[in-house]
């Protein structure tokens, strides 16, 4: 019965925080209103502590779709169940006092608070992420992080014909936008009612701090301006880093670059990304110390990392933001025709960083990846971009958190895994086969390796196998992404850039 349905989510919201009795008979007749109902059964239903609120959610969104009150897609069904938890989501003022509140005991009291209510609102769809195909990758640079994304629902076609027939609409202007906190959303654009956001000072600006729906990561958030301006690595970019690292000492910042190919995919909002984790580039050591005349009190080294990254360390953080500017400013101009290096072409730019900030003990630490985005005949997409032979794992751009060392692969690399397990134990033609063809020059370059080395490959093994060598090629893509190569001749190309600074 629908009334026991919306009976178990009203016992959720009591249960975990979000409501209390005394507000039962407005969300039960806010509830009953977006179902239709206009008759309520007394019901018993009983409060199910270990049910999952997508397990809570389901029925009533199921109602809804055989009621024809929704239509039976993906992301209708993703706009409506987000509707009902925003009947159970506290004002932002509720949310605002209540992280205020925990910050005075603890910064790290106050995110474990609203990461917590972030999962409990299903804002951070928690049953979508645990879905996600994770696993390490020992690099000779670290464990690295794989992840197959499963946890974005897959566009159905017939939503994207019906976004197609849908006035556009211009709000909000971008999904990051301070308007989105409530918004009921639409076919292209996500539903936001369950979603609040912290306000945050930043450099003397107004600006937001959320988690992201589909962490990556543990804790991962965006912190955003709360003005839709664009994206751009400036000096005022290292001040903004550490203010928001000196207010919450026990998570990281960092930027996407500022130029297409080498930036994230919203360069449009001024936005950083950080969280509660440990990355392998952290843990990457220093591999050779150097020191900027003028600038002797701040520790900087070449890290130990596919990328080339610069790692600058120092009690006083505006020290670091002082030589992180300087270092800028000469990479910005920086060419080296011998390392493939040119600042410009045609009076385009090409050189930007990758900036990521944090506290080690009582250190200030900022790491900068120097990227450049430049194109070729033989690479249009960027040379310091995944190469074709590796696109049929990783195509897309190496922002932030790949950077970092985790990797973020499509969804459909899932299937494609299970299927190749399947081909080559049982010695399918995988050229044949539409879908898998992509992958047969890289099975037979990797099949032919174990077979040297004596390993037959069976049931019992082929999983791992496929897990390390995805791991191996997204490393790989992490080496394409180094302007300078993690070889003796790319470090004495570094040295050159080292040298001007």
């Amino acid at each position: 019965m629908i009334c026991d349905a919306i009976q178990r989510l009203i016992n959720y919201g009591i249960t975990q925080n979000l409501i209390t009795k005394a507000d039962q008979f407005v969300v039960q007749n806010q509830l009953m209103e977006a179902l239709q109902l206009t008759d309520w059964q007394l019901s018993g239903a009983e409060t199910e502590p270990d049910a999952s609120i997508d397990a809570i959610l389901q029925p009533l969104v199921e109602y809804a779709c055989s009621n024809g009150i929704i239509a039976d897609t993906a992301a209708s069904r993703d706009l409506f169940d987000t509707k009902l938890m925003g009947i159970l989501t506290p004002m932002p003022h509720e949310m605002i006092a209540k992280f205020q509140e925990r910050y005075q005991e603890s910064p790290e009291a106050a995110t474990d608070w609203y990461f917590d209510i972030s999962q409990k609102l299903n804002y951070v769809r928690a049953g979508r992420i645990a879905k996600d195909k994770k696993w390490k990758y020992a690099s000779e640079y670290g464990m690295l992080d794989i992840t197959i994304n499963r946890s974005k629902p897959e566009k159905d076609p017939r939503d994207i014909a019906a976004a197609r027939n849908q006035k556009a609409a211009a709000y909000p202007k971008c999904q990051l936008c301070k308007e989105n906190e409530g918004y009921a959303g639409r076919l292209d654009h996500p539903a936001r009612e369950n979603h609040r956001i912290i306000p945050i000072t930043i450099n003397g600006g107004e600006w937001g701090f959320q988690y992201s729906p589909y962490v990556y990561y543990n804790e991962h958030c965006i912190v955003f301006n709360g003005q839709h301006t664009p994206m751009k690595i400036e000096r005022a970019t290292f001040v903004k880093l550490f203010d928001f690292v000196k207010t919450f000492p026990h998570y990281f910042l960092g930027s996407n670059a500022d130029l297409p190919i080498v930036g994230g995919s919203i360069l449009s909002h001024d936005h950083f990304q950080g969280g509660h984790y440990t990355f392998a580039m952290e843990k990457a050591p220093i591999i050779e110390e150097f020191m900027v005349k003028g600038f002797e009190d701040v520790k900087a080294g070449i890290v130990k990392w596919p990328l080339s990254v610069i790692r600058l360390s120092c009690k006083d953080e505006k020290r670091i933001i002082d030589l992180a500017d300087h270092i800028l400013g000469c990479w910005r101009t920086y060419t080296d025709e011998d390392a493939f290096i040119f600042a410009e072409t045609d009076g385009e730019l090409h050189n930007t960083i990758t900036p990521i900030a944090r506290k080690r003990g009582d250190m200030f630490e900022l790491d900068l990846a120097l990227r450049n985005n430049i194109t070729t005949e033989e690479h249009p997409l960027g040379v310091y971009h995944p190469h074709a032979k590796l696109h049929h794992i990783k195509k897309e751009n190496i922002g932030l958190i790949e950077v970092m060392g985790l990797a973020v692969l499509p969804s459909r690399l899932k299937g494609e895994m299970e299927a190749l397990a399947d081909a080559i134990v049982n010695g399918k033609d995988i050229r044949a086969d539409e879908t898998l063809k992509k992958h047969a020059d890289w099975v037979d370059e990797f099949t032919a390796a174990y077979e040297k080395q004596g390993i037959n490959i069976d049931a019992t093994n082929i999983d791992g196998i496929l897990e390390q060598e995805v791991g191996k090629v997204f490393c790989q893509v992490l080496e394409d992404a180094g302007v300078f190569k993690c070889d003796e001749k790319g470090l004495e190309e570094f040295r050159r850039f080292i040298a001007v600074l």
